[in-house]
């Protein structure tokens, strides 16, 4: 009977995220004190309650890493270099290139030029940050190699200390861009080292006292329903928050989710069929897509606050970009999983 629930839910899961979205926005234009109260526990523009869902999302793939496959990572490069070159010399150039196209011809005419500047600086913010966090989610439903997923976050967050700021300078053309290291380093304590670290206490305690058969079999399992449950309420807060934008000027949303969602198609299938091509295992080659495809929404937002302000083009797009990810990456682990080799 447990087993026939978690099927049907899982096959619906595109009708609870339907509802979900519906529901936060509702709740943002029906009952704003919501969101606001919870918009107040942020910090270093990353929202604390999102990061707890975030956290609780990412735990069941963290109890999955055992650190001895971890040295086996460099056994098997190529999955390493396929997500260094897609996400640094391919996807913000092609993020640029796609938001351009729309925003300057295809849309020229319904989004007045200074507007589209900035919701092209917007896109290009978003392009250049490839995920931290979420991307553990995506690892997970799709069956990723979680050790060989830690190891391409880790290896993207220290190229963007030293990348992010040159390409975005370069690709709009403004100085003093200056990466936000609070909302960084919070983003990389909470979303990869405390939900690690809590997955390997764990991995450590259960294996001891009930052995190693039991914590795979048996107590992974037991977190199953954490990853969609958390996704569904992260869906639920983030359009709480954004209600009353939406509502206000859809047709621009709409304007901006375009493109966003095209890039984020492009992206995913260079990459995944590059890794099917470079005869990657699957669990290395989905993930690599997934890093690719999402975004580092919390680094973005932060940025085009900094730079262009808080009620900017800019910092209007890169939630747009927030708004989209999580749909339409549900629909690309989908295809993932469908097309396994």
């Amino acid at each position: 009977m447990e087993e026939r629930k978690i099927g049907l839910f899982d096959r619906y899961l595109s009708v609870w995220v339907l509802i979900c979205i519906i529901a936060g926005v509702a709740i943002g234009v029906l009952l704003p004190a919501v969101p606001q109260v919870l918009s107040r526990f942020e910090y270093a523009h990353v929202s604390i309650p999102v990061a707890v869902l975030i956290w609780l999302m990412i735990y069941p793939m963290m109890l999955k890493v055992d650190f001895r496959s971890i040295v086996n990572v460099g056994k098997n490069p190529k999955g390493i270099i396929l997500t260094c070159v897609m996400n640094w010399l391919v996807k913000p150039f092609t993020m640029f290139g796609i938001a351009w196209l729309f925003f300057f011809v295809i849309f020229k005419g319904m989004i007045p030029e200074n507007l589209g500047r900035e919701y092209l600086a917007g896109a290009v913010l978003l392009g250049a940050a490839p995920c931290t966090a979420m991307v553990f989610v995506w690892s997970y439903l799709c069956k990723g190699n979680p050790a060989y997923t830690l190891v391409q976050v880790a290896v993207n967050d220290l190229i963007i200390l030293v990348a992010y700021a040159p390409i975005v300078a370069l690709l709009l053309g403004v100085g003093g861009v200056q990466i936000p290291m609070d909302t960084l380093f919070l983003s990389v304590v909470l979303f990869v080292v405390i939900p690690l670290a809590g997955g390997v206490i764990t991995r450590s305690v259960v294996t001891k006292k009930r052995g190693k058969d039991y914590f795979e079999g048996t107590f992974v399992h037991k977190f199953d329903y954490f990853t969609t449950a958390g996704l569904l309420l992260t869906l639920i807060i983030l359009f709480s928050f954004q209600g009353q934008t939406i509502l206000s000027n859809p047709l621009h949303i709409m304007l901006i989710a375009v493109p966003l969602v095209l890039q984020t198609f492009f992206v995913f299938f260079v990459t995944y069929g590059w890794g099917k091509a470079w005869k990657l295992s699957h669990d290395v080659a989905a993930p690599a897509g997934m890093i690719g495809a999402s975004n580092f929404f919390e680094l973005a937002v932060a940025v085009a606050i900094s730079l262009f302000g808080l009620n900017s083009g800019a910092a209007v797009a890169t939630v747009v970009g927030v708004l989209v990810e999580v749909p339409v990456m549900l629909i690309l682990v989908r295809i993932a999983n469908k097309t396994r080799w």
